[in-house]
């Protein structure tokens, strides 16, 4: 889709900020002669030493787990102690642990909800007390209100165009037609949702491929429950499994050793994260492709937007709604595994 002049200057924007803010963070690391303990209020120089709850998912996910590396890691570079909440997987303990910090002292909060709907009010709770709030990756409410609710700024990539793209390549590889298997993350997860449409939107396409079940079987991001409900599905086909579309790389890397030996062997694997487990399965053969879901630009872009907001006393309307993240597709086509591996190495947290 093309863009806007006015959403290339923002993306230009914010490339400039960003790399200013991680410059200054080096230069200020270097300086003196060794680290320094720092209490809560202070910073590198005179610089204040800020404060952000963040939350995502779920740590049990190697997606989730890689985005707090990120956090952590910009945090330290920028001056800003994160306090992490794990999701666990369940919308309402997610809500639970945050109920009990929300009323602290924060300058920003960022979070990944595992669930849409549920933390409408204590991001209420942070509007009210001008606390700027920054959605990660999935909608805290319906992308409408989020301005109402108090949220500044929703950072994601297209949820709909990665599952496209995966399940496009899945389509030309197997010719458009025949059997296909689609595992889903979690129902009631807005990137979840979104991703289920983007398969849905190219498979309406191809009369000749037939949805093994129906549809989508919801499996919660759960490896085990994932391999087990695809054994279920491989049991249901009426001959061979010719490719399979997976909501993120962990559940599919489960999958892969389920059809060896069996007429489904040659199935396609396509899913969605391209960090290290879904690039290693590229590299390996067992994922022909992954559309990359960029955790660590998703959760480091939130600490580096956050304590700019907060430093510069930026105002609600200063700041863009959303800010779109690229999510290339990875295959062994493509040649761009080994760009991709560096980026997303948690030494470096930039993808």
């Amino acid at each position: 889709m093309a863009k806007s002049d006015s959403q290339r200057t923002s993306r230009r924007n914010l490339l400039k900020h960003a790399a200013a803010g991680a410059g200054l963070a080096a230069g200020t690391l270097l300086a003196g002669c060794g680290p320094k303990t720092k209490t809560a209020g202070e910073g590198n120089g005179s610089r204040k030493r800020l404060r952000a709850l963040i939350s995502n998912a779920g740590l049990q996910g190697t997606w989730n787990k890689l985005g707090r590396d990120a956090a952590m890691l910009w945090g330290d570079l920028l001056d800003v102690e994160v306090v992490w909440v794990d999701g666990e997987f369940n919308g309402q303990k997610q809500r639970d642990k945050i109920e009990l910090q929300v009323d602290d002292d924060w300058d920003f909060f960022a979070v990944q909800s595992h669930q849409i709907d549920i933390l409408e009010e204590p991001v209420k709770r942070l509007a009210k007390r001008n606390i700027p709030v920054i959605s990660m990756d999935t909608l805290i409410v319906e992308k409408s209100r989020l301005r109402d609710v108090g949220v500044w700024l929703y950072i994601s990539p297209d949820h709909v165009a990665m599952a496209e793209q995966s399940t496009q390549y899945m389509m030309n590889r197997i010719g458009g037609k025949g059997n296909v298997i689609h595992i889903g993350g979690q129902s009631e997860h807005s990137g979840a949702q979104d991703r289920k449409r983007g398969f849905e939107n190219v498979i309406a396409k191809y009369p000749e491929v037939k949805v093994v079940g129906g549809g989508v079987r919801w499996c919660d991001w759960k490896t085990e429950k994932a391999r087990n409900t695809f054994d279920a599905l491989l049991e249901q086909s009426e001959g061979p499994v010719a490719g399979a579309f997976f909501h993120n790389d962990d559940m599919a890397m489960a999958c892969v050793p389920a059809v060896e030996g069996r007429p489904h062997e040659k199935m396609l694997f396509v899913g969605v994260d391209g960090q290290t487990t879904g690039l290693t399965g590229v590299r390996e053969g067992k994922l022909a492709a992954t559309s990359v879901n960029p955790t660590c630009m998703i959760h480091g872009y939130s600490v580096i937007l956050g304590q700019f907001i907060v430093r510069n006393q930026e105002k609600i309307d200063d700041v863009p709604l959303e800010i779109m993240l690229p999510s290339p597709l990875v295959s062994k086509e493509a040649g761009n595994s080994d760009a991709m591996f560096y980026l997303s190495d948690p030494k470096h947290c930039l993808l």
